[in-house]
């Protein structure tokens, strides 16, 4: 029961907070998008805090401590993910391996490839790391709502379509409920137009 409130207030506070973005991004930004960088910017700063204990406090090798911390950031980008933002229910058997194959791709692509790609070719590594992780930004918000959890999707869009026929139906309904006042009151109003008049 709990886990169904805060999913609750986790949607109901992305959707708030979507509501109120600027120049109109709140008519083309989904409330899953602010989720997920909510909850993906977090996870990032676990993972740099994890490396500096791993690699600084334990000394343990730079190239096994990126992979642990990188590795316990994305299971919990994972987890709050499945709940709090896509809510998802699909099954685990199926999404976690699919999962573990977009990071390892993720992790090639651009944590390795693209960032020492970009520094080769003469950019900062710093400003070459922040391009990469752009890039995986959206390559994992992709893979993560329309494969990971695309069970989730289309709920969400069921939803969207089914709001948008009830607010149809809700208009069609005001509209004839005014007519039907607007027809009633007309013979009123003649009715008192006729008893104003004098007999002849």
């Amino acid at each position: 029961m709990d886990s169904v409130a805060h999913r609750e207030r986790f949607a109901a506070a992305m959707t708030a907070i979507t509501g109120k973005l600027p120049f109109g991004l709140s008519r083309v930004v989904a409330p899953s998008v602010v989720g997920y960088l909510l909850i993906n910017l977090c996870t990032f700063f676990l993972d740099l805090a994890l490396l500096a204990v791993f690699h600084g406090g334990l000394k343990l090798p730079l190239p096994v401590a990126v992979t642990l911390s990188y590795g316990s950031a994305g299971t919990v980008s994972y987890i709050a993910n499945r709940v709090l933002n896509f809510r998802s229910h699909g099954p685990l058997g199926r999404q976690v391996p699919l999962y573990v194959v977009i990071m390892a791709s993720n992790y090639l692509i651009f944590v390795l490839g693209l960032t020492n790609a970009l520094a080769a070719a003469g950019v900062f590594y710093e400003l070459a790391r922040v391009i990469a992780a752009c890039c995986e930004g959206v390559y994992l918000y992709c893979c993560m709502r329309w494969l990971i959890f695309r069970d989730s999707a289309r709920p969400a869009a069921a939803a969207e379509q089914a709001g948008a026929a009830n607010q149809a139906v809700a208009e069609q309904a005001g509209a004839r409920q005014a007519g039907a006042t607007e027809s009633t009151a007309e013979p009123e109003s003649s009715r008192r137009a006729s008893a104003g008049r004098p007999e002849r």
